[in-house]
């Protein structure tokens, strides 16, 4: 028996152990053996991380996706899965010492601490996973992976040693984002830009010989120790007599080129720019166009690197100036830069400072600012790579959607830089790559094979005398010492870019391997698709020679209800677990999903995620109300075979929901395919059918109680299947309790068969109760608008046809009930002082004469028209106001046309209801 108040705490633990008890999630079910696979990877979640609201919505739409594909019968396989998280993990478990008062990492060794490091995993890791089985998530759980277990590691180590032997992946020095707190280098996903007041400096350059100097702007003077020239556009005449002189580096000495590049903006500043290539990622290309020496200024924590810096010094004579500045060797760069300063402004060669408020890259984990510095790094040929991965796109093997994706993959990919995979960490895949005594690099999958390589090298080729004590060639035990390996680690991204085919058992030609690759669709946000859809094209066509997914669906983002970006800072987080344990798990899944508009960010307040746990309290009651009444599933029913137009009509209406819900999440239209199925379970089930079948219901025994009573059952039992892949618990467990009075059920919910509604369109019932409908709607509506008293019972007169009367007589007891009438008659015109509504375009008259103060009630309508379009004009006059629109928030600009349509779609209302008195006199 159903319970009389739907709690979905009380079940939702209840029935994941069910699944769990039946494995319904496992891929590969014997009774599937022969049925299409299905197959998606989940963006594997930081093994540090906890449920967020992004999270919920990638994770909703994947499990929709899963449930649907599942329940229309194929072998589906959802891969679980988590990311090591290279600094982020680390840095818990080096925060974790430093409150426990342990040696810190350096103090224990490497190898103590990424002991640690998979002990914390073992006992804290898996917190994300059990909060996204509380979601729902049906993951196949059973074939959960991580991106640095054994299977992966293979997966890493053969990946990088081919792409290595191929020349595609080579060691460089270059520029790279620096983490001076972390000291490593970062990806651009993980680097913040912050809007921060600073200044603008204004420094003279001396020309060379001259009395002249040339004026550049800085926003950072403790580089300009690095400048190696200074830049002009061509074309700025102010500036052409200087291109090919020189310029003296102030506090340095070092004699720099004049230039001229484009780089440099004759709009912006004045017009000339110093270039230090090796501090900034524009200037360091300026540099490898006019061929300029890359001199690095600071150390690895951010400290000037002066002394002993032999590029730094090279070429430049020694005076007092430049000895004073080699004294500034070891300050942190904030109080190098007010010491340089200082010395500028008391030489006289700083000509302003004017305030300045610009972006700042930031770390996202450490908070300190990011330096460009260079440094010998690990790459991947990006761009060879990314060759295939775009034909693959643009031949439609892979599809974005929506397709205006497309543009922001190709612009990436056709701009794509070398991939910095190396990070100077201890937690990730460490390089597979030894040195030699001499520096030569052995590349290998093991230590055994590089020391086996090294061997041959130097036996081969003589290059070095071996240590002493030992003979390389005989002697196998001490190889170890000969050689070095590489301290860093892979990118996390370099294990991820696998995930489509290392977690199907890659590098071993796995039967999951031949059967679920390449997958069928990703479910990712935009914000990666640099970062992780693209690699994994790349290494997907590279090493499986097909793409990873036939499809790419990306959803957009989660924002609080006014519109803004959720922060900590500002405090708008929404909690999904708080939202889980408020208003259950279905109703969260059932928010997202029905807002989950192609290309539209999704505005959430609590009130919505609210309504739909109303919604399933709805659907709750009104099984109750099927159960109170007797309705049973009955084995063997075939709704094509009933003979009630009631029953008639509500299969009609089952059928295009079915179509309607089913080519929506098809076409990846999640919020089309919630409204689909809300629309059939609150109006067209819950409102109507069940209202209209009342009489039926509670009327006498007979054939057509009879036939009535399963076929609400029937459409109840379809409703829980298409409702599933959205509500999944309150779907699941109506499904078993219902049964408990009727026929018993054939499994759970979850590995049910899709509804099938082949047989019960019907035009002929649709047009009779759906005028009534209609009609009945109508009435309510005028009643509403005109303000008629709810207690008034009202005349209807219709003007239609004899069919449309008929149609009326059929159904007078329900019309007058819930349209709170009191007759329905014919005439062939409508009667003096009454409003026609015209139904399925046939008049209907109401008489309001005498029934309400028309004159009274145009005043009245016509102030709120009034009201409207003042609401109207005062929001087109913000709109049309540019300034207004250059300093708004975004958020603050869309409430406000948000404001404009729910304004014209009142008066529209309006409107309508002054032309209907119109017709009342």
């Amino acid at each position: 028996m159903i319970e009389k108040t739907y709690q979905p705490a009380a079940i939702e633990d209840r029935i994941s152990a069910a699944w769990e008890a039946a494995q319904a999630f496992r891929a590969g079910r014997p009774e599937r053996q022969g049925a299409a696979p299905y197959c998606l990877v989940i963006p594997p979640p930081n093994v540090t991380g906890s449920l967020h609201m992004g999270h919920a919505l990638n994770n909703t739409l994947q499990d929709v996706l899963v449930r649907f594909e599942r329940m229309r019968g194929k072998d589906v396989l959802w891969q679980p899965g988590t990311d090591h998280a290279g600094i982020a993990t680390q840095m818990v478990v080096e925060r974790q010492l430093m409150q426990r008062q342990e040696p810190s990492r350096r103090d224990m060794g490497r190898e103590a601490f990424l002991e640690r490091v998979w002990a914390w995993k073992a006992e804290s890791g898996g917190t994300i996973v059990n909060q996204l089985r509380r979601l729902g998530a049906s993951c196949d759980w059973s074939r959960e992976r991580f991106t640095m277990d054994e299977g992966l590691s293979r997966a890493v180590l053969k990946v990088f040693v081919e792409l290595y032997n191929q020349e595609l992946i080579y060691k460089d020095k270059r520029l790279v984002n620096w983490d001076p707190k972390l000291l490593t280098a970062i990806s651009d996903l993980e680097v913040q830009q912050v809007e921060v007041k600073g200044h603008l400096w204004h420094i003279r350059y001396p020309v060379e010989g001259t009395d002249e100097t040339i004026t550049v702007a800085t926003t950072r003077p403790e580089t300009m120790l690095g400048d190696t020239a200074v830049a002009v556009h061509p074309d700025d005449e102010r500036y052409t007599h200087l291109v090919g002189k020189h310029v003296i580096l102030p506090l340095v000495g070092r004699r720099i080129p004049i230039v001229a590049d484009t780089y440099s903006d004759p709009e912006k500043g004045t017009g000339a720019v110093k270039i230090t290539p090796a501090h900034d990622f524009n200037d360091f290309e300026v540099g490898r166009r006019h061929h300029l020496a890359l001199i690095s200024v600071l150390d690895t924590e951010g400290r000037l690197d002066l002394a002993e810096n032999v590029d730094f010094l090279e070429g430049v004579p020694v005076t007092p100036a430049l000895q004073e500045t080699v004294a500034l060797h070891g300050l942190d760069r904030v109080e190098a830069r007010k010491k340089i300063v200082e010395r500028l402004e008391a030489e006289g060669l700083l000509a302003t400072i004017e305030p300045h408020t610009h972006m700042v890259p930031h770390g996202d984990r450490s908070g300190v600012v990011i330096e460009p510095f260079l440094t010998d790094q690990w790459y991947v040929n990006a761009k060879a790579l990314a060759v295939r991965a775009m034909e693959a796109v643009r031949d439609g093997s892979t599809v974005f959607v929506p397709k205006t994706w497309e543009k922001t993959y190709f612009e990436w990919m056709e701009n794509i830089q070398p991939w910095c995979i190396s990070r100077q960490l201890w937690w990730g895949h460490q390089i597979p790559a030894w040195y030699g005594p001499d520096g030569k690099v052995f590349v290998a999958e093991t230590e055994e094979e590089a020391v086996s390589r090294a061997l041959a090298y130097y036996a081969e080729t003589e290059a070095i005398t071996p240590m002493e004590g030992h003979d390389m060639a005989l002697d196998p035990d001490s190889r170890a010492p000969f050689l070095i390996r590489d301290e860093d680690v892979l990118d996390t991204w370099f294990s991820s870019a696998l995930w489509p085919f290392s977690t199907l058992g890659w590098p071993d030609q796995t039967p999951e391997v031949a059967r679920y690759y390449p997958t069928s669709v990703l479910v990712t946000g935009f914000d990666i698709i640099f970062f992780w859809v693209a690699r994994m094209m790349m290494m997907g066509l590279h090493f499986m020679d097909e793409v990873p997914f036939k499809t790419v669906y990306i959803h957009a983002l989660v924002r609080d209800e006014r519109g803004q970006k959720m922060s900590k800072s500002k405090g708008n987080v929404i909690d999904p677990l708080e939202l889980i344990d408020q208003y259950g798990a279905d109703a969260l899944r059932f928010t997202l999903a029905a807002m989950a508009a192609q290309g539209r960010d999704i505005k959430l307040a609590k009130a919505r995620v609210e309504g739909y746990r109303n919604f399933a309290t709805k659907l709750w009651n009104a099984s109750r109300f099927a159960e109170m009444n007797g309705c049973a599933t009955v084995p063997g029913f075939d709704p094509r075979g009933v003979t009630e137009t009631l029953n008639k009509w509500i299969g009609h209406e089952l059928a295009r929901a079915v179509a309607e819900t089913t080519e929506a999440i098809e076409a990846y239209k999640f919020n089309e395919a919630a409204g689909a199925v809300y629309r059939f379970v609150w109006n067209v089930y819950c409102d109507w059918y069940l209202e209209l079948s009342k009489p039926v219901l509670l009327g006498a025994d007979g054939a057509a109680k009879d036939e009535t009573r399963a076929m609400v059952a029937h459409v109840r039992d379809e409703i829980l299947k298409l409702l599933h892949p959205f509500m999944p618990f309150v779907t699941e467990e109506l499904w078993a309790v219902t049964a408990e009075g009727g026929a018993p059920r054939d499994g759970l919910l979850a590995l049910a068969s899709w509804p099938q509604a082949d047989g019960l369109s019907n035009p002929e019932a649709e047009a009779e109760i759906g005028w009534v409908i209609d009609l009945v709607q109508a009435i309510r509506s005028v009643r509403a608008e005109m303000n008629v008293p709810p207690a008034t019972q009202l005349p209807l007169v219709l003007t239609g046809s004899e069919a449309s009367f008929a149609r009326a007589q059929r159904w007078t007891d329900v019309i007058e009930r819930l349209a709170r009438l009191k007759g329905i008659s014919r005439a062939d015109a409508a009667p003096k002082g009454a409003v026609q509504l015209v139904v399925r375009g046939e008049v209907a008259a109401i008489p309001l004469a005498g029934v309400i103060d028309i004159a009274a009630e145009r005043a009245r309508l016509g102030k709120e028209k009034a009201k409207a379009e003042a609401d109207i004009a005062r929001v087109d006059n913000k709109l049309g106001n540019a300034d207004f629109l250059a300093r708004a928030p975004e958020e603050v600009v869309e409430g406000e046309r948000e404001k404009r349509d729910e304004a014209v779609a009142r008066r529209a209302k309006i409107l309508e209801a002054l032309e209907r008195l119109k017709d009342a006199g």
